[in-house]
């Protein structure tokens, strides 16, 4: 009898560690001055969910600087049970399409991801502080060496 190559697996224990970042967060965040903005403070509001059959943390956000929207991301996290990394498709309002998925793993508390361009290498730091809060730092690096903020902030759940 044939093998059904449709049939669903089940998510592993390293998918639902994804789960931590679900739910509904408000962040502080300073902002570095880059190329693509200028330095200052914000709020972003983070909305996360566990979804697909819990292979995808879905995640969306909204920052804010003086109650004015400025920048929208759009994430997909998920764990490549193929090459036994972490990927984040990253999207956000500045339109670049990433060519590929930023890729990498935990440490501890803490998921790195670093992905990288034509325009430079991005790295995505989380470290789950508790339960209901979370770090994230952004950095940038042209040569993938020397890294530099762009954006930290701490996140804490909404109950």
């Amino acid at each position: 009898m044939a093998q059904d190559h449709l049939a669903a697996s089940s998510p592993l224990p390293e998918h639902a560690r994804l789960a931590a970042f679900a739910g509904e967060w408000d962040g502080e965040e300073v902002v570095f001055p880059s190329r693509w903005t200028a330095g200052g403070l914000a709020t972003s509001h983070v909305v996360a969910r566990m979804d697909l059959n819990g292979f995808y943390l879905i995640q969306d956000s909204v920052q804010k600087r003086d109650g004015q929207q400025i920048f929208a991301t759009h994430g997909i996290f998920t764990y490549d049970r193929d090459d036994r990394t972490y990927k984040l498709f990253w999207y956000d309002s500045l339109g670049y399409t990433p060519p590929s998925p930023a890729s990498g793993g935990w440490v501890g508390k803490t998921l790195t991801l670093v992905r990288g361009s034509l325009r430079g290498n991005a790295r995505h730091v989380y470290e789950i502080i508790n339960e209901d809060s979370y770090s994230l730092k952004i950095q940038f690096s042209p040569d993938a060496e020397g890294w530099a903020d762009v954006l930290t902030g701490v996140y804490r759940r909404i109950h």
